[in-house]
């Protein structure tokens, strides 16, 4: 499923004093496949444009009856956001959506209710004890949870972690092709950050087709993602991969932009006569410095 908008804008609260504009004729392609990283400051539109894609926030066409067409074009696969005919219940089973600590989404009393709450909410008709089990069963596993051992605690005993992963299959529990996470690592050490991102890079393998991350941690943009939005003032200013983004290092910081730390390296051994050409990744930089030599750094 590939994800297209043309032209989408968005404002909260309009019509009233109190309105802001939070997206301003945004045009953005994501490609089916890719690992694809949104960045910008805190109110940058960056949020606002991540709930439109499974119909959290909708653009006026599709909300109010005969409403004209106003040049937007918002279509994930063969959704069409714009269209108020359009199965929005059809569309979230296709598109999850994670927020920032999803394990505040929790709620049931046992990991598997939990879990299987999205599933039967979801489902086109009404599943059959069976095919729930295994639904939750498959998704549960996958996360890297022990099926037997948690499906019936409730998801309130489990650890940190493991809270974090049980409300992400509660999310991926319907299959979507498309999975988007609001600062998925958000609040967790460096072992933990690297663990989910792991987990993600699995589900993408095995399970859901096209990842989509929402992002303060430039690292972790610049070890996961393809390509990359920079959002700044509910416009996008950039759309690149994470080794051509970051070559742009003055532009990004005059944006209010952090750098990942191999680009301050990066940076700071250039104001030393240094040029190191790498992606940005942790293990090309380490790579390219080796095969620099000692004597030049």
């Amino acid at each position: 499923m590939r994800i297209v908008a043309e032209h989408l804008s968005y404002t909260y609260n309009a019509g009233t004093p109190f309105a802001a504009k939070a997206l301003d004729d945004v045009s953005l392609t994501i490609e089916e496949g890719e690992f694809f990283g949104v960045i910008g400051q805190t109110g940058s539109g960056k949020s606002t444009f991540v709930q439109h894609l499974n119909g959290l926030l909708r653009t006026p066409s599709s909300l109010k009856r005969g409403k004209k067409k106003d040049g937007t074009v918002l279509t994930v696969g063969g959704f069409d956001l714009t269209d108020r005919k359009t199965d929005f219940r059809a569309l979230r089973r296709q598109v999850g959506m994670v927020f920032q600590y999803p394990e505040n989404q929790l709620f049931a009393e046992t990991v598997f209710s939990d879990v299987a709450f999205g599933y039967k909410n979801f489902a086109e008709k009404k599943p059959e004890a069976g095919e729930v089990e295994r639904a939750v069963r498959d998704a549960i596993s996958v996360v890297g949870l022990d099926y037997e051992r948690v499906k019936d605690m409730s998801p309130f005993e489990l650890s940190g972690g493991q809270k974090r992963r049980a409300a992400i299959a509660g999310v991926i529990v319907t299959k979507p092709e498309i999975l988007v996470l609001d600062e998925p690592a958000a609040g967790l050490d460096p072992l933990g950050k690297r663990e989910v991102m792991a987990l993600l890079h699995k589900l993408k393998e095995s399970w859901c087709k096209t990842v989509v991350i929402v992002s303060h941690d430039m690292d972790e943009v610049a070890e996961n993602c393809t390509r990359v939005a920079v959002f700044s003032e509910g416009k996008v200013q950039y759309v690149l991969p994470p080794a051509e983004l970051f070559r742009r290092t003055e532009e990004l910081l005059r944006l209010g932009l952090d750098i990942p730390l191999t680009a301050k390296l990066v940076r700071a051994l250039g104001q030393r006569g240094v040029t190191v050409d790498c992606d940005f990744t942790a293990e090309d930089l380490v790579r390219k410095l080796l095969a620099l030599g000692g004597d030049q750094c």
